[in-house]
């Protein structure tokens, strides 16, 4: 057995199978590439197989979704050196051919040619903790319901304006109750047109609204029957008041209703696995962090410390200015990179307003932004500027504090 001989395994991960190739320096084609099924039989035929080579062994291969995860925890916890690696970082590297080939095949040559190009700063792939790896799905399942609620809302405000004009900005605020439901959507399910309303007196309107306040958990105004009593009977419908129009807003506000329940136990669920991490009491006491956007924020960076430093935490979120440089010209007007995670900047943005909103000149963050808006600047630049800052600030708490734990631990 030769000892002193590396050898660098490429992995070209899809979704119910991957693509194998290993190579060592020289151009030396150790494993000409091979297809193996993301099962339970197939991985451990990949391991016995990798096993009966020799020398030192390191194994490439792409972050791609979620698709890499058994692969990648199946070679780890058979004592093999794997490194999961930026997929940006695996196209932009040059295989030293003037050919543009794109095959499972060939990409799985081209990592493995990658390992062998940056063998020493290959990063071994530490695993996950169970928690953070469930709270990142549940951030994510979060992100898209709350999209599909956005969706539901826009469509039965769409329906309302043809039966009850304006129902939806009927209440000065968004007032949710112990279920997390809005006031003017559980309203509408009751009062589904404005004849509803209309065509009763107001001390009519007014006692049955106190009672429907009372039964649903929401609070009574006397000032707020009269106002929707008169908005309801200055109102144009265009649509009948019939079973047919009834039935269609109550199965748009059901529907809605049915996403926020689902949204109020994800974040539930969410706050429940956030408050394991070692770090959930500093990050929830950061200024502009809220009950949602914490769990958020913890899920999408994870352990950080996995960066590096902190400019690898701002580059991964994609609030970094690429340096744009040829001949003597230097470029002073950079746009941000974009290349980072898209979940990781969405909530940024949300925290960066908040940040606004709260104007706390003890901020700095807040304190920076002002600044750069007070100079002219656009609002998305000195939000990704203010985020890019937080991410620093964030990344230096946050690894101190869990270096502190770990040293008393």
């Amino acid at each position: 057995m030769n000892t002193g001989t590396i050898t660098a395994v490429g992995i070209d991960v899809s979704k119910h199978k991957s693509t194998v190739a290993a190579r060592r320096p020289g151009g030396e084609v150790v494993l000409l590439p091979f297809d193996v099924e993301h099962t339970a039989e197939g991985l451990k035929k990949l391991v016995a197989k990798l096993r009966q080579l020799d020398g030192e062994i390191r194994i490439v291969m792409e972050h791609t979704g979620m698709y890499w995860r058994p692969i990648a925890m199946t070679l780890k916890e058979a004592g093999f050196y794997v490194s999961v690696v930026n997929a940006i970082l695996i196209h932009n590297f040059s295989d030293n051919s003037i050919r543009k080939v794109k095959t499972d095949r060939a990409d799985a040559m081209k990592i493995a040619n990658y390992g062998l190009t940056f063998w020493i700063d290959l990063q071994e792939y530490a695993g996950e903790d169970e928690n953070r790896q469930l709270l990142k799905i549940q951030s994510r399942l979060y992100e898209r319901t709350a999209t599909t609620a956005g969706m539901l809302r826009n469509g039965l405000i769409s329906l309302l304006d043809q039966t009850f004009p304006g129902a939806n900005k009927l209440f000065r605020d968004e007032s949710r109750n112990s279920r997390g439901h809005v006031k003017w959507i559980d309203f509408v399910l009751r009062f589904w047109h404005k004849e509803c309303v209309a065509a009763l007196s107001l001390a009519a309107f007014t006692d049955t609204f106190q009672k429907w306040c009372k039964r649903t958990g929401y609070k009574f105004s006397a000032s707020d029957a009269e106002r929707i009593h008169a908005i309801a009977r200055n109102a144009v419908a265009t649509l009948p008041k019939n079973d047919s129009t009834k039935l269609l807003i109550t199965q748009a506000t059901n529907s809605l209703n049915a996403i926020y329940d689902s949204l109020q136990a994800i974040r539930t669920e969410m706050d429940r696995l956030a408050s394991m991490l070692p770090e959930y009491e500093l990050v929830m006491g950061m200024e502009g962090i809220g009950k949602v956007t914490g769990p958020q924020l913890m899920a999408e960076v994870g352990d950080v410390r996995r960066f590096s430093h902190k400019g690898a935490l701002v580059a991964y979120a994609g609030v970094d200015a690429s340096p744009y440089q040829s001949g003597s010209f230097d470029s002073k007007s950079r746009h941000v990179s974009k290349r980072g995670s898209p979940h990781l900047r969405r909530v940024l943005f949300v925290i960066m307003s908040m940040t606004l909103i709260r104007a706390n000149t003890a901020n700095p963050v807040f304190c920076f932004m002002d600044k750069k808006r007070a100079e002219g600047k656009h609002f998305y630049v000195y939000t990704v500027a203010g985020s890019a800052k937080f991410l620093r600030i964030y990344y230096a708490k946050v690894k101190e504090y869990l270096n502190a734990l770990e040293k008393t631990a």
